[in-house]
């Protein structure tokens, strides 16, 4: 009697690999529901500005006391770039290159804040415009001034990481915590980009 034995052999299959799934990061997370409820707040600040234009009784009015801030919308938007490097600097372990973008981020911030400061002097002092002038001054000065609360925070958040980078406790097991105020910074500068055509472009 003869008996067959029949060995089977491993045939390579061919196929995407199956990865297993991973929970997102807790605080990209928050950072996201942090935006959601930040954007809806937005919303009806803008609203109420695009709703009120040209309705004050009295001057004076957006055209006549409004110049672009140009300069300052540069430096806001050219930090994220800045704080974008920083992170990806940070996922290296280049704890210098992070370090630098960190202080190009905070710089450009700061240069943009004062650029407001400058533009509400010169409102209040030179055009007589406070918040309680008219409709204009009160939208105004609602909308610019919840943004530029905004920028306060996230240059102090900022600030204390760029402190700790300079004190040398930042490591590369930091980066995801860095890109969760990344994220917060980058909503920033978009806000800003509604909030310059709102008021400096179509409410003029």
């Amino acid at each position: 009697m003869i008996t067959t034995v029949t060995t089977a052999s491993r045939i390579p299959i061919d196929g995407p690999i199956e990865t297993p799934w991973k929970l997102p990061y807790r605080g990209t997370v928050g950072m996201a529901c942090l935006i959601i409820a930040e954007s809806a707040i937005f919303i009806i600040f803008v609203v109420a500005y695009i709703y009120y234009i040209g309705k004050s009784l009295s001057g004076p009015t957006p055209a006549q006391v409004l110049e672009l801030p140009i300069f300052g919308t540069i430096c806001l938007l050219s930090s994220s770039i800045f704080v974008h490097f920083a992170v990806s600097n940070l996922r290296k372990d280049n704890l210098r290159g992070c370090t630098l973008n960190l202080a190009a981020t905070v710089l450009l911030g700061t240069i943009f804040l004062a650029t407001t400061a400058r533009e509400w002097y010169h409102l209040i002092h030179d055009e007589g415009l406070t918040i309680k002038t008219n409709l204009f001054g009160t939208t105004y000065y609602s909308l610019v001034g919840l943004h530029a609360t905004h920028v306060v925070v996230g240059l102090i958040m900022l600030s204390l990481v760029l402190a700790f980078s300079l004190a040398g406790r930042v490591k590369e097991e930091h980066s995801e915590k860095l890109e969760v105020l990344s994220l917060y910074w980058h909503f920033v500068d978009a806000v800003w980009v509604v909030v310059f055509l709102v008021v400096y472009v179509i409410g003029r």
